[in-house]
């Protein structure tokens, strides 16, 4: 049975914004969380399926004060590892210390376009943290990374304490979370895997001695058929970067795999959503009235310490009614 319990007496609450269309909306609906009471707003780096992402924060940092903004995310393959650690660097001396570095592995929607291999995501993601935090500090770095290099290589800005985030699905990813991360964005989780993914992290952090990051579970909240079919198409590409241990749960074969890869390609994500059944729809998005959603979202977040809840905003045309209804059902 679903727990009454206020989302807001447990969390905080962030938003992820896609920047999918102008500048100026993406900024709007980021100064709309702010005013809202939101901790966080989230851009991410989808390559050319969006606007570019830093463009985009800076202009966030420009027109917000208080609400920390970061990557949500980026990877090691689109940039130099350098420059993405110079790029939040300057992010953070520009939104007087508000920025935060979200890192992933890289995804179809944003590798797939520009003929980009992921190789070894795992090394990669770590030599992005590692040589980030060591600009940051004014170390020189010499390293022979997987996705770019550095020879005598320093940074004379950062500050060495930004927050850095990992995110992802994969038993590898959330171990070098508890080993590295200030805190990791559970995105798109099968409902019934969150727990796993939880004890995950923290018996990783707990084994190298460290204190368990931070803990942000994104999603979508789905109160109406419209929502429905937004939370289908965002669900697109991210179905098919799943573990295939999910796939298998989910019975996302072969065939609805190729089917939806084939319409991303042609299309993107709304070309792609006629394949999306709506049992995996549930299976990652919290669906139904207003109070089904505050109380499945209120045992979520209670039955698994999350510390920070992130609505998913992929829709521009309706970010400050999904801004809104986040925050209803969190506040309520």
């Amino acid at each position: 049975m679903w727990l009454s319990v206020s989302v807001a007496d447990v969390v905080e609450l962030a938003c992820m914004v896609m920047p999918s269309g102008p500048v100026e909306k993406v900024v709007a609906a980021a100064v709309a969380a702010e005013q809202s009471g939101f901790r966080r707003v989230w851009i991410p780096d989808e390559g050319l399926a969006a606007r570019e992402c830093w463009v985009t924060l800076a202009c966030v940092a420009a027109a917000t004060d208080s609400v920390q903004i970061g990557t949500g995310i980026t990877n090691a393959y689109t940039r130099h590892p350098g420059v993405t650690a110079a790029a939040v660097a300057t992010l953070d001396e520009v939104s007087q210390g508000r920025a935060v570095l979200g890192i992933g592995a890289g995804g179809t929607l944003t590798l797939n376009p520009l003929a980009i291999q992921r190789r070894a995501p795992i090394a990669a993601m770590r030599d992005l943290v590692t040589t980030s935090r060591a600009l940051w500090s004014g170390q020189v770095v010499d390293h022979d990374g997987v996705a770019a290099g550095f020879s005598s290589a320093r940074l004379s800005y950062g500050r060495p304490d930004i927050p850095v985030w990992l995110a992802g699905r994969g038993p590898k990813v959330l171990q070098l979370a508890g080993e590295l991360a200030d805190g990791f964005i559970l995105s798109f989780i099968h409902k019934e895997l969150i727990g796993d993914h939880v004890r995950a992290i923290t018996t990783a952090a707990a084994t190298c001695g460290r204190p368990r990051p931070q803990l942000c579970y994104m999603t979508m909240l789905a109160t109406t058929d419209a929502a429905r079919e937004a939370a289908r198409a965002a669900l697109t590409f991210r179905l098919v970067d799943s573990p295939d241990t999910v796939k298998a749960r989910l019975g996302f074969g072969a065939e609805a795999e190729s089917a939806i890869r084939q319409a991303l390609s042609d299309g993107g994500p709304a070309a792609a959503a006629r394949f999306v059944r709506d049992e995996w729809v549930e299976s990652f998005v919290i669906c139904g009235t207003v109070s089904e959603c505050r109380a499945e979202l209120g045992a979520l977040v209670t039955n698994n310490s999350i510390d920070e809840f992130q609505i998913s905003v992929s829709d521009l045309s309706c970010a400050k009614e999904d801004l809104a209804l986040a925050a209803e059902i969190a506040h309520s």
